[in-house]
């Protein structure tokens, strides 16, 4: 029984996961956004409970991916799928399947992917290399949440095709590119080693605090930006 309890945790993920995939194509998104958010304490619980217990095995190593699959692939390309759908292109009625909407699946595949290459990849101890799915999805959530509320008047804009096919493209990029992207996890509460995630978390409450729900696509930004400039800024070291 201990060493299932973090199975058990990794199939609330998945559980949680095909929930906010039906609350999406119900247009339910803050409810959506509700079933990501405990799906995301499920995907990080589990890892934690895993160490705490010292029980690990390939079934929970599986399972792990397999939850992700659902909650950080499918769910984001539901997400783009409905937002283009919402856009009224090609005139089409909501009982009617959107082929111009189907590009936002782009994003389900390159998660699969990513996924897969993450649990051969070794190099992914200290830093990631690529764009982590929650982190993508957390960007797609973030256009859920400014669609729904109208935030800043900027609905339009975040269903437009001419935003959202240059977004599948650029995400879906990102995960499965060789970019080094930096690690949340903090190494002690000391500011030496810490310095660009104590930035990073200090910014990250300040946009919530101003921006609310829109604050969550910038927030990724952010960590995107920072990223690329930490990477810059190790190159020009190392040269």
């Amino acid at each position: 029984m201990k060493k299932n309890i973090p199975n058990i945790i990794t199939l609330f993920n998945l559980f949680f996961g095909s929930c906010a995939v039906v609350s999406v194509l119900y247009g339910h998104f803050p409810t959506a956004f509700i079933f990501v958010l405990v799906g995301v304490i499920a995907d990080y619980s589990d890892g934690m409970i895993a160490r705490s217990l010292n029980v690990h095995s390939e079934l929970g190593k599986e399972l792990d991916s397999l939850a992700d699959m659902v909650t950080f692939g499918v769910v984001p390309g539901t997400i783009l799928y409905m937002l283009l759908s919402k856009s009224g292109i090609n005139g089409l009625t909501s009982t009617e399947i959107n082929y111009y909407a189907l590009p936002g699946f782009i994003v389900s595949v390159m998660a699969g992917l990513r996924l897969a290459r993450f649990n051969l990849d070794t190099r992914q101890s200290e830093e990631f290399i690529g764009l982590p799915t929650p982190s993508c999805t957390g960007f797609i959530v973030g256009l859920m949440l400014i669609y729904h509320y109208d935030s800043f008047g900027m609905r339009e804009w975040v269903s437009s095709p001419y935003f959202l096919y240059p977004v599948i493209f650029i995400f879906s990029y990102l995960m499965v590119s060789e970019l080094p992207m930096f690690n949340l996890k903090f190494k002690g509460l000391k500011w030496a080693g810490n310095e660009i995630r104590f930035i990073f978390t200090a910014l990250a409450i300040v946009f919530l605090l101003i921006f609310k729900e829109a604050a969550f696509s910038l927030i990724i930004f952010t960590y995107v930006l920072f990223s690329i400039i930490k990477h810059l800024l190790s190159k020009k070291t190392a040269t």
